[in-house]
């Protein structure tokens, strides 16, 4: 395998590459030594626009967007570098293996390459001609020539290279039809998205179905083609806050906007939380129970003070045409020795309805905190769109254009 050019490199990049490695060692992001060595071997800053420092480029969680769209949204980016390896892992690619990727960038695609070897094949397709270009170019000069870029709609510009041994979905999407491209044993990653939330989860066959594995919480932009899925999205104080929603009744952001400055509905739980505690599984358990379910977001660019969500990302909420309610937090208890906070969440509701939308969210908050808070979060079986579906006792099915999304609860 052709290692990167001296070139396009410097000894400051290979120290924070090899920090960037060791971090992701350490947090269990990379647990095998060959993916070590082509996270090594690969120079990340050159995939990166050319404002971009070193220093971010080798963060361990920062994502370098590459593409804007006509509001300033990013449309391309190189994704954050424990996600890539995370999934890289998940995928188990091995020496010799036949990949696709879907959504190009070619940072993440060189990465690949470096596994899989001169006897393997890595295929990454992108719509956006821009983007492509900018990923053959950087892998020639990186030297990764012999990655295959594909421009054209994932949907089924593909169809004909597989069967792949391994596929990585590096775009947030709405349904997967890239099942039929996996080989026997194959793995696919797949961020995907249903009623406004984001799971990247790692689909085996088994069968007829796709059994799913270690969902995790994740971002990425939104597909482009003839898969894209739109979501409803209102901005409320001049773009400080947005409220987004899978489906439901057409959003009036100009109700929305007068529900916010008016008066709200306030209302505490009880339920506390640590610092550091995760509670994924309370937006789950909110998509199962409620299609009125959505996410909030508060820009911390801006001075806006008329929102406080309990999470900077994925705070949920239940969003109606003129009214929402949202998930809040509040300091409750301080040790003073270890420092260590816990918060009580609470919900704020705006509008006509914000108070009952509030009542129902402070119940789907007590019911989680009761029922599932300390048990798995549920599991994933994907279906074709066609083939009979069991009803979970405890969860629901999502019905897509090329598959079925059953989510259901370990009673």
């Amino acid at each position: 395998m052709p290692t990167p050019m001296e070139t396009v490199t410097s000894e400051p990049a290979q120290q924070l590459r090899s920090a960037m490695v060791a971090a992701l060692l350490e947090q269990g992001s990379i647990r095998r030594p060959e993916v070590a060595a082509a996270f090594l071997n690969v120079p990340r800053e050159v995939f990166g626009p050319e404002a971009t420092s070193l220093k971010a480029a080798y963060a361990v969680h920062e994502v370098i967007r590459t593409r804007f769209d006509e509001r300033g949204r990013a449309t391309s980016s190189v994704s954050a570098p424990w996600l890539q390896a995370q999934m890289i892992e998940a995928a188990r690619i091995g020496s010799g293996d036949r990949v696709l990727e879907i959504g190009s960038g070619g940072y993440n695609a060189a990465v690949i390459s470096e596994i899989v070897g001169p006897e393997g094949h890595v295929v990454t397709v992108d719509i956006d001609p821009w983007v492509c270009e900018r990923a053959r170019r950087f892998l020639a000069e990186t030297g990764y020539p012999q990655v295959q870029v594909v421009l054209g709609d994932a949907e089924h510009a593909v169809d004909d290279l597989g069967p792949f041994d391994a596929i990585l979905v590096t775009v947030g999407v709405w349904d997967c039809p890239w099942g039929k491209l996996l080989a026997p044993g194959g793995r696919l990653v797949v961020p995907l998205i249903f009623k406004s939330t984001t799971r990247s989860i790692t689909f085996v066959q088994e069968g007829d179905r796709l059994v799913g594995h270690d969902p995790t919480v994740c971002g990425f932009v939104a597909l482009q083609g003839e898969g894209a899925h739109r979501s409803q999205e209102a901005e409320l104080a001049g773009g400080a806050v947005s409220l987004t929603i899978d489906g439901g009744p057409e959003l009036d952001e100009a109700a929305l906007n007068r529900a916010l400055e008016e008066d709200r509905t306030e209302l505490w739980t009880g339920v506390t939380v640590d610092s550091h505690e995760s509670f994924e599984t309370l937006n789950l358990w909110i998509v199962t129970e409620d299609d009125s379910f959505g996410l909030i977001y508060r820009d911390p660019a801006t001075e806006c003070d008329l929102v406080h969500t309990a999470a900077r990302w994925f705070c949920p909420a239940l969003i109606a045409p003129d009214s929402f309610a949202y998930l809040t937090a509040r300091e409750a208890h301080r040790d003073d020795q270890s420092g260590k906070v816990r918060h009580e969440f609470g919900i704020y509701g705006h509008g006509p309805q914000g108070a009952g939308l509030a009542d129902r969210l402070h119940d789907h908050v007590l019911t989680w905190d009761r029922d599932w808070r300390h048990r798995p979060g549920p599991g994933f079986i994907l279906y074709p769109a066609g083939a009979a579906v069991p009803e979970p006792a405890v969860g629901r099915v999502f019905r897509k254009r090329h598959t079925q999304l059953v989510m259901q609860w370990r009673t």
